[in-house]
């Protein structure tokens, strides 16, 4: 079973798949390449890939990154809903979990009886 990534990860691999290089990365977050790199190996773990292009291919594949930077929270998902379009994978998955949420905090709690001796 795989982990889920960060939101941190999620945009170092969601601006890795756009093409930027380590460096450029770090630029562009105001972080230092050596915090690039380390959160480049822990996506590589946590999806068990080769290394990072794999992971970029693993995650696209599996729905973690999408169109949009931000893409995997409810945010991004009502962001594709008010545009007419197709939600990718990891905003539908995102919305999901948001529903189960909801769901699971309206049911009441479970009646437990004691029992006596």
């Amino acid at each position: 079973m795989r982990r889920q990534l960060t939101a941190q990860q999620r945009e170092v691999l969601w601006l890795r798949a756009q093409g930027l290089s380590g460096p450029q990365i770090a630029r562009h977050l105001s972080l230092a390449v050596s915090t690039i790199d380390y959160r480049e190996r822990c996506i590589v773990h946590a999806l068990d890939a080769a290394n990072i292009t794999n992971a970029v291919h693993l995650a696209t594949a599996e729905g973690l990154i999408g169109r949009y930077a931000d893409c995997g929270d409810r945010a991004a998902y009502l962001r594709h809903w008010r545009r007419g379009e197709i939600a990718c994978p990891a905003c539908k998955a995102a919305n999901a979990r948001r529903q189960a949420e909801r769901r699971a905090a309206t049911q009441p709690p479970p009646v437990t009886r004691e029992l006596t001796p």
